[in-house]
Parts: structure tokens; sequence; C-alpha cells
């Protein structure tokens, strides 16, 4: 929520993140530094796009909440994010590659 409106996109996240103080935009994230993401680091990624806690997330992937926080926080250092909505927008930007191969 922001205000009173729910954010659903990615323009909402935006102003979300320039809200929280960091003003300056997302650096684009290259298809490469994903590749340097454990495949359970590349699997707690995907699942930020919905927008939980990870309490809620650590429940969806069958993992202890402080090793979401342990992935979060390697995650983070490895793309160059400043925030959890900046880790979310990655998140949306790259569902399709983030997507276990079938």
């Amino acid at each position: 929520m922001y205000g009173d409106k729910l954010l659903t996109d990615r323009q909402g996240l935006s102003r979300l993140d320039r809200g929280r103080g960091s003003g300056a935009a997302l650096a684009p994230i290259e298809r490469s530094a994903l590749q340097t993401l454990t495949p359970r680091e590349r699997e707690v990624l995907s699942v930020m796009g919905f927008g939980e806690g990870n309490r809620a997330l650590a429940s969806r992937l069958g993992i202890a909440e402080r090793t979401v926080k342990a992935h979060l926080t390697s995650i983070t250092r490895k793309l160059g994010l400043r925030s959890r909505v900046e880790t979310v927008l990655v998140s949306l930007e790259w569902a399709e590659d983030l997507r276990p191969a079938e």
C-alpha cells in the first residue's frame, strides 16, 4: 500500500522506493548478473514478486525465515541492490528468466 492505494505495477513500486529516500533510479540488472546467483537464490528472488513478507516466502518455499533473510542479503549484495523494493522490481523484471527450466 502507498497511502490508500494498492501498488501493483513497477511505476508504483518505483514511487514507493523514492518515497523511502533512495531517490535514484534502479540501475539496470544484466542477465549475466543473475547467473551469479545460486539456484536457491534465484528461487527466492523469483517469489519476491508476490510482495509477501519473509515468513510467507519461507512458508511458500518450505525453508526457514532466517534462510530467506540470508538469501536476500546475498542477492542484494550480488546484484548491488539497496532495498527490498528494488529486489521486488528485479523479480518482476526478470520473472521469465528466474523460472526453473522444465
